[in-house]
Parts: structure tokens; C-alpha cells; sequence
């Protein structure tokens, strides 16, 4: 017979697996995680960030635990306030799997997969492997893994629905650990909120416009959420969407192209990919795009807009890069487009309930959240030798930098 684990987290302190979870966490697809670093290259600007997808959905699983708890305690007609209930197993089991479909340094090359797919489509298909399968026919009991993937591509009934915004939605337990594990992992403060706050006040609430349940807040959680929102947009501001990790997100795609790799469609291919493998290719490669990555010989940065575009200045940008690709040849001028709407976080919106009683949509009940705007932020790279002519045709094409 399995036996329950524990695990020490820095994030959360011991995290407890039952016998499902514990024969999950050891298979193929989990283990895995272990080489896929969570934020790519980011360790590269960032030297502590050497945390993996392995520590992420660990935490993921225990806080849909707790997300779970603080939503049954407030409504136990709605879940079943129970720790062994079918719900609290299933979405815990939904959250530990919920990135096993990432490709090498994660979202750094998200749009190669063969056939359309995405890290999504391919934790769906790795569900569906052998190997997971039988670890639900044996350690199951009750949960399946046709209901997991239900959970993640498409729930059905008002309680699945609910579940599935705990692992997927504004404020879901993905976004509530990765901003605190990346923060702590990076060496930065960005990321901190008060965690214990926001899940005493979670609650889950109806909408009146649509009938649907969702996560919600009462309104003595609203200044915590606030707090994850803010984190949340200067993680993106100042990690995330820091210009060296994107430089070499754009050098690492630019390899990928030139070598014809896609990420596999099939899942036993897909699982011999991690980052250690990637990496090792790419170091016996003398390709200039991989030496920037594997000796840090980026291409320098010669212009960034502000971080808040307007559509004008969209357009004006967009105008310049073909003149520049023409002048200079397309591989020499990379281009990065972040962008971000951090107070967005969700299809669906997240309600406040007052202390009245009465429901109001976030944006109304927080000033500071119905004011901040979409991060939009376009970069131009170049190589060396290139800097000074490509910033003189900068400023001679549109005055840019002068």
C-alpha cells in the first residue's frame, strides 16, 4: 500500500499528499517538472529564480486545498465541507497537473508546439496517457482522470464550474503561488500580498447578471486583493517582462526556427523534453542565437515605448518596423511586444459582497483597480555592431530617442 508524503515548502510550509497524490507527484509527467524551470530564463537576470514547475504545482495543489476549506466553511450547501470530500480530492489533484503540458523554459516558446496545441492541450493529452490513467484506476477512489480534464477543458455542473476557478480564473491558486514563489525565488518584494487575508475573505458568490458562481470576496478582503493585483503588475513590470529575459526569449525562439524544432505533439516524444535537453542542444550549436543564450551574447536593447501604450503610439511603432527590417535585414532587428492587462486576470469578473449584503463588481469597489491601466510595452534589439546606425535611423525615420 502507498503511504501519505509531506513535503517542506518555503512558500507554505509542509505540504501533505494522500496516496493518489504521492503516486502522481512520482510519475513521469510530474517528475518532469523538475526540469522545466518556471520562468524560463529569467534565471539568467535573476540568479536565485532556479525554481522549478515541480515546487509550483506542489504549492498549486495545497492552496486549492485551502481555497477549497475557506469556500465550504462559507457555504457548506455549495461543497461539501468535509477534508475527504470527492471536490476538495479532485481539485487538488486538477491543480497538481495543471502545467505538466509545459514545453522547455515554459512560456518562453509557447507558439511551437506541432499541430496547434498548446501546454493546455497537452497536459489534456497526457492525461489521457497509460501511465496517468493507471495511477487513477489504482489510487483513484473515485477521482478520474476523464474528470480532471473535464475540470480543466470544460466543466459541466455549477459545483465543477466553481472548482475549475480555483485552479483557473482571477483568482486562482496558479496566480496566488507563483506571485509569492517567484518574489521570494527572484530576491524581490514585488510579488508579496497578504495571502491569509484574501482566503479568509474568499466566499463564493452568484452573479446576479448570469447565475453563475464564482469566486468572490466580502468587502474586508477587498484591499487584499487589491494587494495581489498590484503584485501581480509589478512582477510583470519589473520580472517578467524584465528586457534582458526578453531579449533572450526572442534569441531562444530565433533558434528554435532555425533548427526546425517544434515541441512534439505526441506525449511519449513530448516527455523526453525538459529544459536539460534543450539546453545541452543549444551548447553545441554555433548558431548566434543560441551563443546568446548559453554565453549571455544578447542583442543590446536600442528603444523601448513607455510602458502604457496608446493605440497612436501602437501604430506609429508598428510602421517603423518594416522600414527597419528593410534597411538592416529582419535578423538583425527583433522585436519583443509585451503586454498585460494584470487587473484582468480572468474571463469572468470577481464580485465584492458588501457588508450590506448587496454584490458589485471589483472594479467598482476599488478605485486603484479601476484605474490601472494595460501594460503594452515594444522593445527593439540589434546586434552590436548595428546599435549606432539603427539608432541614427530611429531618429531620422520618426525622431525616436532624439
Amino acid at each position: 500500500m502507498r503511504a501519505a508524503a509531506s513535503f517542506r515548502d518555503p512558500i507554505h510550509g509542509f505540504i501533505y499528499a494522500d496516496p493518489l497524490e504521492r503516486a502522481l507527484i512520482d510519475s513521469r509527467p510530474v517528475q518532469r517538472l523538475r526540469s522545466i524551470r518556471q520562468l524560463g530564463f529569467t534565471s539568467l537576470v535573476f540568479p536565485g529564480a532556479e525554481h522549478t514547475r515541480f515546487s509550483h504545482v506542489l504549492g498549486a495543489m495545497e492552496l486549492a486545498g485551502r481555497v477549497y476549506d475557506a469556500l465550504a466553511t462559507r457555504n457548506p450547501d455549495l461543497l461539501e465541507n468535509n477534508s475527504s470530500s470527492h471536490g476538495r480530492r479532485l481539485v487538488r489533484v486538477a491543480a497538481l497537473l495543471h502545467d505538466i503540458g509545459h514545453a522547455p523554459f515554459s512560456h518562453s516558446a509557447e507558439g511551437l508546439f506541432e499541430e496547434g496545441l498548446d501546454h493546455e492541450g497537452m497536459t489534456l493529452r497526457l492525461l489521457r496517457s497509460s501511465e496517468l490513467e493507471s495511477v487513477f484506476q489504482h489510487w483513484g477512489k473515485g477521482v478520474e482522470s476523464h474528470q480532471v480534464a473535464r475540470l480543466l477543458e470544460n466543466p459541466e455542473t455549477t459545483q465543477e464550474r466553481l472548482l475549475a476557478q480555483i485552479v483557473s480564473s482571477e483568482l486562482d491558486v496558479d496566480k496566488m503561488d507563483y506571485l509569492l514563489r517567484d518574489s521570494l525565488f527572484c530576491g524581490v518584494s514585488y510579488g508579496s500580498f497578504d495571502l491569509a487575508r484574501l482566503l479568509d475573505t474568499m466566499l463564493p458568490l452568484e452573479d446576479p447578471e448570469t447565475g453563475a458562481w464564482g469566486l468572490g470576496v466580502d468587502e474586508g478582503g477587498v484591499h487584499a486583493l487589491e494587494a495581489l493585483v498590484m503584485a501581480r503588475y509589478y512582477m510583470f513590470t519589473q520580472v517578467y517582462f524584465n528586457r534582458v529575459g526578453k531579449a533572450l526569449e526572442l534569441h531562444f525562439n530565433e533558434w528554435l526556427t532555425e533548427v526546425d524544432q517544434h515541441w512534439p505533439a505526441d506525449p511519449e516524444a513530448f516527455l523526453e523534453l525538459d529544459d536539460i535537453s534543450t539546453l545541452t542542444a543549444m551548447r553545441s550549436s554555433e548558431s548566434e542565437h543560441a551563443l546568446a543564450v548559453v554565453e549571455r551574447r544578447y542583442f543590446p536593447m536600442v528603444f523601448e515605448t513607455r510602458e502604457h501604450l496608446s493605440s497612436e503610439e501602437k501604430s506609429r511603432f508598428e510602421a517603423l518596423v518594416p522600414r527597419l527590417r528593410a534597411e538592416f535585414g529582419a535578423a538583425h532587428i527583433l522585436v519583443s511586444h509585451a503586454a498585460k492587462d494584470p487587473h484582468r486576470l480572468g474571463e469572468s469578473r470577481v464580485l465584492v459582497q458588501r457588508f450590506d449584503g448587496q454584490l458589485e463588481p471589483m472594479e467598482e469597489a476599488s478605485h486603484f483597480v479601476r484605474h490601472l491601466g494595460r501594460i503594452d510595452r515594444v522593445r527593439i534589439y540589434t546586434p552590436p555592431l548595428l546599435v549606432a546606425e539603427v539608432t541614427a535611423s530611429l531618429q531620422e525615420l520618426e525622431g525616436v530617442g532624439a
